[in-house]
């Protein structure tokens, strides 16, 4: 049984998150490098979000009592081939962990013009995962 309270404020904090990248994030890529702000509460709202979304996945299989795979991306390949999560979401959001790891690590430079393409559109994928996980808790 998945813990109720871990996944609302794993949810909570992941809306926030993405909330926050709406609010500051310009509508172009040239007013986005333009503005250091933003692109330092983007890239850590970005951060946070995909944190809690690989926090919130690893739980979900735990509590289940799967096996929780030892790298990021396959955690959200073995929820979309448990059926817990759609398999082009999964790939998409095992794609977003390099993105999370660029972040964290600071692997080179960052491209802020994917940072805010990935702000701009891919974000949706978050906020869909946390949809999906809530419908199934739900039903």
């Amino acid at each position: 049984m998945v813990d109720l309270v871990v996944l609302a404020r794993k949810v909570a904090a992941i809306r926030d998150a993405v909330g926050r990248i709406r609010e500051v994030l310009p509508a172009t890529s040239d007013a986005f490098l333009a503005d250091r702000t933003a692109r330092e509460v983007v890239s850590l709202n970005l951060f946070i979000a995909l944190q809690e979304t690989i926090g919130l996945a690893t739980h979900w299989l735990a509590d289940e009592g799967a096996m929780v795979p030892d790298t990021y991306g396959d955690v959200f390949s073995a929820l979309a081939e448990r059926g817990i999560i759609d398999a082009a979401l999964g790939e998409r959001l095992r794609a977003a962990v390099g993105l999370r790891n660029l972040v964290a690590h600071q692997y080179g430079v960052l491209d802020f013009v994917r940072v805010h393409e990935v702000a701009r559109v891919d974000v949706a994928d978050l906020l869909a995962f946390c949809e999906q996980l809530s419908a199934r808790v739900r039903t």
